[in-house]
């Protein structure tokens, strides 16, 4: 398994930063290389395809990773505004994904979002040298991307 913890300063309320970084529109604004979508399925699957999603929501993605059209599932399984939420996949290529999001207000009015990002690969030895060589740092660009746009869209506002 992988953790990958970022810390990224916005110049914007805690409250808005915490909203944002639940956005579906922003999360795609995040992850445009990727021709990512929020698609809407059958069933109980997913079905948040706009806006905030909230506790015991599911998204799935689509999007196009090393060459191949995926998707992944997630759902938000704790959520304590403005401070903490949790999504989870349900579904998708990884053998797990859990990313935890923490906001901190700082005394200069500036927000502290702090990022805890644990997945595993799939595939036994396979998967543990893919995770060294390869996922760790594809993984960590994609969340530096989505993390950079969060921070410009906070603040522009």
């Amino acid at each position: 398994m992988v953790t990958l913890e970022t810390v990224t300063v916005i110049a914007a309320p805690v409250e808005h930063c915490f909203d944002l970084a639940r956005s579906v529109e922003v999360h795609l604004a995040g992850n445009v290389h990727w021709g990512e979508q929020a698609i809407a399925e059958f069933g109980a699957e997913g079905g948040t395809v706009t806006g905030l999603v909230g506790l015991g929501e599911r998204v799935t993605w689509r999007a196009r990773h090393f060459g191949v059209r995926q998707r992944l599932t997630s759902e938000i399984t704790a959520l304590e505004r403005p401070t903490y939420f949790r999504d989870v996949m349900i579904r998708g290529a990884f053998q797990s994904m859990e990313h935890d999001h923490y906001f901190r207000a700082l005394p200069s009015g500036e927000t502290e979002m702090r990022d805890v990002f644990c997945f595993a690969a799939p595939w036994g030895l396979l998967g543990r040298i893919a995770e060294i060589f390869v996922l760790r740092s594809y993984m960590a660009n994609l969340l530096a991307e989505r993390n950079a746009a969060l921070k410009q869209i906070a603040e522009a506002r």
